[in-house]
């Protein structure tokens, strides 16, 4: 593969022009392809094989028209301090505000006035209005929600306060201060590790234009495909992750191929045969991870995987392409001045010796002084980064996940404000219903409602409301705690083992349980698939048993040790003020595939890139500690370059109002600062330092089925005969040396 790659790198510099142009073109076909094609809706949301599921599916089918799944929203009313909701100026006021909802928009399908539902409050101090939409909560247009939000303005210059709740105000976040923030982080790291804006600018300008490229063709492939409008979002993020990633490591393999005295489209070669290969395979574990997401049988999640997967392609392709070509426009000034002077100085001494053959050589930066003192004390290193992940793992064992609900939002948010308003005047219950669906006759329905009103945590059962042909009724049950607390959960189980077959819970707090649950059911099959698959690949890449298993074991210490830090924060509270976390909750369902999916990515990348420089340099003779030198020498820089970059874009989403976004910016930040410099860079060289020529073992059997994908380079001594390079050694003869 080293030699493929090599040409391509080679290539692609040489015919720069035509390859630039290609991309350029790439780039405006997607373009104008998204900017052709039909609007995107939000998608449909499914979740296949969940009781919730089949009970909405039964209502379309016995209730036409009902719109059972559609969106909901509630206009809550608060009356003045010595007023009621029952004077006849406010029953005025709310009459105006329920003619006003009535034709706000086309996709409204029932407008529920207070006063005939009896939604008022005993006290009569809050009233609240029902409107029920023909379309889920991804699927309301911009129009629609802005007709809501100016219906509720209008009626709160009334005079009364006036707050909305429901999904129906439910939206993807906007790119707030913070994430851009985070970019600009982003290029402070990358001209501080060049000391050249040019060659800062290149990872950033093409991990821009891969985003580009794939989330045009996202939205140009969404009405044909259904994919949502938060399809994209997975991609943008993946996208920019790794495309800055693949990008730094190429150009820094360029930059050091241009210090060992090579020319420059000699050192684009090397750099894409030898980096490049790298690259390729830390996409290819990404790539698993993210299609691996099938698992979870959800259909939305499985188009955001592909999506995001078809990003990494891209950006893979870019990285061995692109950047070479655009090296080739940089010239010079892709390295910093004073690597340029030290080049000249260079070049008037004698030939440079290999790496293996100068272990000293180059010696000074952080790096290889880190690499010296991990190898010393292996040991003492070991020990307290696994007891320190271990300590910060320890509220994982508490972990309670769910999907937050509207009580979690600050209490700027009108959501926020009506939830309590409806917790206040009805009970917290009150916002999130039940909805029992009886595949039955009257007899069954009554019986049903007999048998809920006997269970501990319910506040109110309404009477059935059956279907014209009489054999199917819904039921709508008040539970006594909110949607998101246990006691809820526990009461839809309750429910469901209280009734017979052909009794349904359903609701959005019951699909909500039923995603939770779905997806922790999928954790441990997803969590194997890709592990188990990234390991193969790995064992192939490494040629090794014990590499491939350290860095899967490291990760899973990595992503544990977040979790318990997600837990401390936003379910304990500790220092919930400090991130600006106002209500402790479950933790987001889809938390912990969603950060093995994304930090599985930037941990394989960080592995790679760092361990291929070792095991690198342990072919060509190095001894073990040698190696580990070597690659830190070498990889140190670009790999905490990679990572600051990326805790600093994730740290940006931190600053969200929206809960659920400032978890996921929380658990990915802590994530990869606990994976990149805890594991990749502590624990890996102190466990290839204890294992010494025993971490490059494979059985005979195993290195003559496992292909040879020539990660390392030794193919490149034949492809480019004039560069420098010491006769690659066998790893066993090196273990015999041992």
């Amino acid at each position: 593969m080293a030699t493929f790659l090599f040409k391509l790198g080679r290539s692609a510099f040489r015919r720069r022009r035509l390859v630039a142009l290609l991309w350029v073109a790439l780039l405006a076909l997607a373009g104008v392809g998204a900017a052709t094609a039909p609007a995107a809706t939000s998608g449909s949301f499914s979740i296949p094989g969940t009781e919730a599921q089949r009970a909405f599916d039964l209502l379309e089918q016995r209730f036409p028209g009902s719109n059972a799944d559609g969106a909901t929203a509630r206009v809550v009313f608060e009356a003045p301090a010595g007023q009621s909701m029952q004077d006849p100026a406010n029953k005025a006021k709310v009459a105006k505000t329920v003619a006003a909802l009535q034709s706000g928009s086309d996709q409204i399908a029932r407008v529920t006035d207070p006063y005939t539902a009896q939604a008022v409050s005993r006290d009569g101090r809050v009233a609240y209005v029902s409107v029920a939409y023909k379309v889920n909560a991804m699927e309301l247009t911009d129009e629609t929600r802005d007709a809501l939000r100016e219906t509720g303005e209008a009626a709160q210059g009334q005079g009364l306060t006036v707050e909305i709740g429901g999904d129906a105000l439910q939206t993807m976040p906007e790119t707030g201060a913070g994430e851009i923030v985070g970019v600009v982080i982003a290029g402070v790291v990358l001209v501080i590790t060049f000391g050249s804006l040019v060659a800062a600018g290149l990872p950033l300008l093409t991990a821009i234009i891969g985003v580009g490229i794939g989330v045009s063709t996202i939205t140009a492939l969404a009405s044909v495909l259904d994919l949502g409008s938060t399809t994209s979002t997975l991609a943008t993020m993946i996208g920019l992750a790794v495309g800055i990633d693949y990008a730094l490591f190429i150009v820094s393999r360029y930059r050091a191929e241009l210090a060992e005295g090579r020319a420059k489209e000699e050192a684009a070669g090397r750099a894409v045969g030898t980096a490049g290969s790298a690259v390729v395979f830390a996409g290819l574990t990404v790539v698993i991870a993210l299609v691996g997401l099938a698992v979870v049988n959800i259909p939305m999640l499985t188009k955001m995987g592909f999506a995001a997967a078809g990003t990494v392609v891209i950006a893979v392709l870019i990285a061995l392409t692109l950047i070479p070509a655009l090296l080739g426009f940089a010239g010079d000034k892709a390295v910093s001045r004073k690597q340029r002077k030290a080049d000249a100085e260079n070049a008037k001494g004698a030939a440079q010796t290999t790496e293996a053959a100068d272990p000293k050589g180059a010696r000074g930066n952080a790096g290889t002084r880190w690499a010296r003192f991990v190898i010393r004390r292996p040991m003492i290193v070991l020990l307290v980064g696994v007891l320190g992940l271990g300590a910060m793992a320890v509220p994982a064992t508490s972990l309670e996940m769910g999907l937050p609900d509207d009580g979690v939002k600050p209490v700027s948010a009108t959501e926020r404000r009506a939830y309590d308003l409806l917790s206040d005047g009805f009970g917290p219950g009150f916002n999130g219903p039940l909805l029992v669906v009886v595949d039955g006759d009257k007899a069954a329905a009554d019986k049903t409602v007999t048998a809920i009103k006997g269970l501990d945590g319910v506040v109110a059962v309404t009477p059935p409301t059956p279907n014209k042909a009489g054999d199917t009724a819904m039921i709508t049950v008040i539970p006594k705690e909110r949607p998101s607390s246990a006691a809820t959960e526990d009461l839809v189980h309750d429910i469901r083992g209280a009734t017979g077959d052909d009794v349904l819970v359903t609701g959005a707090t019951a699909m909500n349980i039923d995603f939770s649950q779905k997806m922790n059911d999928a954790l441990l099959p997803y969590l194997a698939l890709v592990v188990g698959l990234a390991f193969l690949l790995l064992m192939v890449v490494f040629r090794s048993v014990l590499v491939p298993l350290k860095a899967a074991l490291g990760f899973l210490l990595s992503v544990v040790a977040a979790l318990g830090a997600v837990v401390a924060v936003f379910q304990w509270g500790w220092l919930g003020s400090l991130f600006g976390v106002e209500q402790t909750g479950p933790i987001m369902s889809m938390m912990p595939i969603f950060m093995i999916g994304v930090v599985f990515g930037l941990a394989m990348d960080y592995e790679v890139f760092l361990v291929t420089r070792m095991r690198e340099a342990y072919v060509h003779g190095a001894r073990p500690g040698e190696a580990i030198v070597t690659g830190f020498r070498h990889g140190a820089r670009v790999v905490t370059a990679a990572a600051v970059i990326m805790i600093a874009v994730f740290s940006g989403f931190i600053g969200s109002s929206e809960q659920m976004v400032k978890m996921i910016g929380f658990g990915l930040a802590v994530a990869v600062l606990f994976d990149a410099f805890v594991v990749r860079m502590a624990i890996v060289p102190a466990v290839l330092a204890l294992l010494g020529h025993k971490a490059w073992w494979l059985p005979k059997w195993l290195g003559r089925v496992l292909p040879n994908v020539d990660v390392e380079g030794e193919g490149l001594a034949a492809a480019a005969p004039g560069a420098a390079a010491a006769p690659p050694a066998e790893p066993e003869k090196e273990l015999a040396r041992a």
